[in-house]
């Protein structure tokens, strides 16, 4: 009560003022909540300011699955880069069958598409970009060079280095042009300007045989070697150095056989350059044809000799056999080749295929360069020599 007299004394317009509360210092709590606010900005700049480890975020390892590549044949191999790091590079797929081979296609801007091709290894032959280079399951070593030979799985160079063809249905012709590597420029102008399905037949005389096999193999090409064989009137008549003759013993012609496929590898046969005499005696010719069974390689007869064993040989001891059905140019004539060509063509379509032997001469290789062009216009098909072959292991 005194203190409300005292308020009723006071002079109007003056307040009371309020009493200031005794001082008794900050407060524990006050302290602690200060501090920790502090300690929570000071820890916060250390860790800002660390270095490692704290500043370095976690990685997190990322597991990247291996591609599975399926194998493929040379003839589909591998790409052209791998082929070349690896000696067997050109080795198309084993046998066994069709195989599934899962890739991916790409169609115009979209993503790529699955894609499924069936390949059966057995109808292809070796992949042309690693042609040219040889199977190393298939050479055996010797003195004179790599001998051809079938692999420990069975594989055939006759089956290894076959170009591949369509295997459609219809005329099929089969060219080989023989003498390559006897003219350095005549062989190069043959290796460019001759499509590429026409087969080339190397002499073993020739020069530089194992680059233009590299060029021939690389431009596409089949090829075969030319063995020299005995004419009939030798030797007035010479088809040149190592001939096999009927009056060698079986062992001579073997080491003449052996000089002549050492002279390079990659090829699918043997074409015989004259031997009239020796193809018509069966025991010259005899271990003559063993030996290109064993060794897994065709046999091309010119068809130039009526008398020949071969084709009865090649049968019995399992050699792919190819009898020609005429000499192209026989008479060097643009006019008379094309007519020997337009000749095969007819056979071609009267029994589904035939087969022309030519030499390099330029005038040759130039009539079959444009007849081959109208030909395939024409729907007939130009296959390699081993397209044409009586395969008595696939018979």
């Amino acid at each position: 009560m005194a203190d409300i007299g005292k308020d009723i004394e006071r002079p109007l317009g003056q307040t009371l003022r309020p009493q200031r509360p005794a001082s008794r210092g900050v407060s524990a709590g006050t302290l602690v909540a200060t501090f920790a606010v502090l300690a929570v900005i000071g820890v916060s700049g250390a860790i800002a300011l660390r270095e490692k480890p704290f500043r370095k975020p976690e990685e997190i390892a990322v597991s990247t699955p291996k591609e599975t590549v399926a194998p493929t044949p040379a003839l589909a191999p591998a790409p052209a880069e791998a082929a070349a790091a690896s000696p067997n590079a050109g080795t198309p797929m084993k046998s066994g069958g069709p195989q599934i081979i899962h890739v991916e296609t790409e169609e115009g801007d979209g993503p790529p598409k699955a894609g499924i091709v069936i390949r059966d290894p057995s109808t292809l032959g070796q992949n042309l970009k690693v042609a040219h280079l040889p199977d190393r399951a298939l050479i055996e070593a010797s003195d004179t060079g790599p001998l051809p030979i079938r692999s420990a799985d069975g594989r055939r160079p006759f089956d290894v280095y076959a170009r591949p063809w369509s295997r459609a249905r219809g005329a099929r012709v089969a060219i080989v042009i023989g003498g390559l590597a006897v003219s350095q420029t005549g062989t190069q102008a043959a290796i460019a300007k001759l499509p590429a399905e026409v087969t080339l037949a190397f002499a073993p005389q020739g020069n530089s045989i194992g680059r233009w096999m590299q060029a021939a193999r690389q431009s596409g090409h089949e090829i075969v070697m030319q063995i020299p064989l005995e004419p009939f009137d030798y030797p007035n008549v010479n088809p040149g150095r190592n001939t096999l003759t009927v009056s060698a013993s079986p062992d001579e012609n073997l080491k003449s056989l052996r000089w002549a496929l050492s002279r390079t590898t990659n090829y699918t046969g043997v074409m015989n350059y004259m031997g009239a005499r020796f193809s018509a005696d069966a025991n010259a010719m005899g271990p003559f044809m063993a030996e290109l069974g064993k060794r897994g390689l065709a046999y091309v007869d010119d068809g130039s000799s009526a008398r020949s064993l071969a084709p009865d040989l090649a049968l019995k001891d399992g050699v792919p056999f190819v009898a020609g059905d005429m000499a192209i140019d026989a008479v060097q004539d643009r006019g008379e080749i094309l007519k020997k060509l337009d000749s095969l063509e007819a056979t071609a379509r009267a029994k589904g295929t035939a087969v022309g032997i030519g030499s390099a001469f330029d005038i040759t290789v130039d009539t079959v360069t444009s007849w081959v062009a109208e030909a395939k216009k024409r729907g007939i098909e130009i296959v390699p020599i081993s397209a044409v072959a009586i395969d008595p292991q696939k018979g």
